[in-house]
């Protein structure tokens, strides 16, 4: 990914995830980073930030989604990731 908001370094949560833009008329394709963070100091929320690869052929302006999440909503979604996880293992057995 060339020209990111996000700081991608070893500490990024995933740094290379497949991942899709969808719209009213539009679909993009393309490779993203995800990363789960907090402040170091006095955190007040789990931020979840997602930011798709922009330079491809096809444009898609720069952005970065991010979720300000309280300490129960990361959990619950991290509860849902692990159940969601554990049907698609199931499924490959």
């Amino acid at each position: 990914m060339s020209d990111r908001l996000m700081r991608v370094n070893a500490y990024t949560t995933l740094d290379y995830v497949d991942a899709t833009a969808t719209g009213h008329e539009f679909e993009f394709d393309s490779v993203a980073v995800a990363n789960a963070t907090t402040d170091r100091e006095e955190p007040d929320c789990v931020r979840f930030q997602v930011e798709l690869d922009n330079a491809t052929d096809q444009h898609f302006p720069k952005h970065m989604t991010e979720l300000e999440l309280t300490p129960d909503q990361a959990r619950e979604l991290a509860s849902e990731l692990e159940k969601y996880a554990d049907r698609v293992e199931d499924a490959a057995e």
